[in-house]
């Protein structure tokens, strides 16, 4: 829990009563559970944008945490879609709460059972469907496109290099030149540091481009684009607000933002079963850099806020 904006240190274990499921409900032990780029914006409270979600002066959400895994231990009346023990994971959305022992979900919500042979660390860490949301909703990508992620190597990036792959895409990655290797074993057919912009255009022109954390923009992004092209980032600023209401109306490239924490949970359970079936044909994976027990939860703080590769798993079991 937290109860003020701040560093990690004001994330802190605290108990609170087990909840109870209600008519369609499932109670489900949780296990794992991912410290990802929306658990720090809400923790910190920055960039400005996470006070509008999270509470303009002291948190309005006291427990993170989206996407977890765990075992179904109760159900609620009417309940019947999954069985006591079954391994479950999925997404709470903006209700969190995924960083406590016990959660509960609507079993026609965005919850599946994890494929065979997937522990829950790694079945956590696979539920995010921020790429997915963007390459298929927001950019509509194509066989025989080019995208450019622009940092490949974190939890967004790394799984939109593998989705790319797998509609047909061709795929330029760049991330520190420690993680270059990294971002070629995901599948990028090009995978090239940062600071190599003349490899980066080289690999261009593309019909995409993902700036996952927004560190590129649109007025770098621009140049590398087709005539057509789209540049999108999951970061919402002044800058980006401004130049996608006006590539909108002006010129034929286009600068983007989507809010994937805003979409219908209907949308977000069909991405979780699209992503099961990949899981299960071996086709994604979410790689994880490091887990954490709940009483470090600090410190799974600090290692997400600092920069990774792949995802920061918090562990509850």
């Amino acid at each position: 829990m937290y109860r003020r904006f701040g560093g990690p240190e004001v994330v802190t274990a605290e108990g609170l009563p087990r909840p109870e499921p209600s008519k369609g409900e499932v109670l489900v032990r949780v296990l794992a559970s991912t410290v990802g780029a929306s658990d720090v914006a809400a923790r910190s409270g920055t960039p400005w944008f996470a006070r509008l979600a999270f509470g303009p002066a002291r948190p309005r959400i006291r427990v993170l945490g989206s996407d977890f895994c765990g075992r179904v231990v109760a159900l609620g009346p009417g309940a019947r879609r999954f069985s006591v023990g079954e391994l479950v994971f999925g997404a709470t959305n903006a209700a969190m709460g995924g960083h406590a022992e016990y959660v509960v979900v609507g079993e026609g919500g965005a919850v599946e059972r994890v494929p065979e042979g997937i522990d829950p660390v790694r079945a956590a860490a696979l539920v995010d469907a921020t790429a997915m949301s963007f390459l298929e909703e927001t950019a509509g990508l194509r066989a025989g496109q080019r995208l450019l992620v622009n940092g490949a190597s974190g939890a967004v990036g790394s799984a939109a290099v593998q989705l790319a792959k797998v509609t047909g895409a061709v795929v330029t990655g760049t991330s520190s030149a420690a993680n270059v290797g990294f971002v070629k074993s995901l599948g990028a057919d090009v995978a090239v540091p940062y600071s190599d912009q003349a490899a980066v255009a080289g690999a261009g022109p593309f019909d995409v481009v993902f700036d996952v954390a927004g560190k590129l923009g649109y007025r770098r992004a621009r140049r590398l684009l087709e005539e057509d092209g789209l540049y999108m980032t999951t970061v919402p600023s002044f800058a980006i607000l401004v130049q996608a209401a006006w590539t909108r109306i002006v010129g034929r490239r286009r600068a983007v933002i989507a809010f994937t924490g805003l979409r219908p949970e209907a949308r977000v359970a069909a991405d979780l079963r699209t992503t099961a079936e990949l899981a299960r044909r071996g086709v994604l994976d979410a790689p994880v850099e490091a887990s954490y027990p709940l009483d470090r939860v600090a410190e799974a703080h600090r290692h997400a806020e600092g920069g990774k590769r792949g995802h920061v798993v918090l562990t509850l079991g």
